[in-house]
């Protein structure tokens, strides 16, 4: 049975699942369905819309669900969508979608979302994600597996951080950050591919080898970045983590962001 302390607030519109436990003084409000258990702590609030699946945990003073921070938002219906084994930590805001976006904020599965962090409206985090604390998402920010955003970090709208990238601390990322590349600075460049995440993911050293070569290839060939994509690809196709590197590229809207002036990758 879920345990609800008496001095919460609970919507009698509200779907709760079972095993759930809601602490004192949180808030759940009208049309929100929390999935089994989920671990609802003292005076968190979960706002309408909002649909999480199982084994979520929302810290105390986190607020999931809030309108979104956006003039062009006039009260119409939208979601944030959670999925399963997400830890949201103090005073993190995840704010639902907008009619000018895709109506829907979506949170994927397993991710650590630390204290004061932001996901504003229309944002999609895959799965395995870390963001720091103080990390900022801007709205339509697109954050794809296994990424880690460094402390105080922020996202441009409409930016993409690509699978297994590294954001470090206090960044600010104004264009895309390709998989599997580490960007640092005030205005965050491309450092280098990200070693420490590909040994984490056990890659062998033809894969260390080939994200070496997209670096090279990408920021300091000299040739057109359709034109290094294209000798990418024609040397490690072969590859999946390449191929979808490749396409990350090749569908960016906002362009990438630059290579840092030194490169040493050896």
């Amino acid at each position: 049975m879920s345990k609800i302390h008496p001095s919460a607030f609970v919507s009698p519109n509200a779907q709760i699942g079972t095993d759930v436990t809601i602490g004192p003084c949180a808030m759940i409000e009208d049309g929100v369905i929390i999935g089994d258990s989920c671990q609802i702590d003292a005076f968190a609030s979960v706002k309408q819309y909002t649909t999480m699946g199982t084994g979520n945990h929302i810290h105390s003073y986190a607020l999931v669900g809030g309108e979104p921070q956006d003039l062009k938002f006039h009260g119409e219906k939208s979601e944030l969508i959670i999925g399963n084994n997400n830890n949201i930590r103090e005073f993190a805001t995840i704010h639902r979608g907008t009619e000018a976006g895709t109506l829907v904020t979506r949170i994927g599965d397993n991710n650590l979302i630390m204290a004061y962090c932001h996901v504003a409206h229309d944002c999609t985090l895959e799965n395995n994600i870390v963001m720091s604390n103080n990390a900022t998402l801007a709205g339509h920010c697109l954050v794809q597996e296994g990424a880690i955003l460094g402390g105080l970090s922020a996202v441009h709208q409409f930016t993409r951080v690509g699978e297994h990238a590294f954001v470090g601390g206090a960044s600010g990322i104004s264009q895309d950050l390709p998989p599997f590349m580490l960007a640092v600075g005030n205005r965050a460049t491309v450092q280098s591919p990200n070693i420490v995440g590909l040994r984490r993911k056990k890659a062998n050293q033809e894969l260390l080898s080939a994200f070496k070569q997209a670096y090279r290839l990408t920021w300091y060939s000299g040739m057109p970045r359709a034109d290094a994509m294209v000798q990418l690809e024609a040397e490690y196709g072969h590859l999946p983590e390449i191929i979808r590197y490749i396409e990350f590229i090749r569908t960016g809207q906002r362009g990438i962001l630059p290579g840092e002036d030194k490169k040493n990758i050896d």
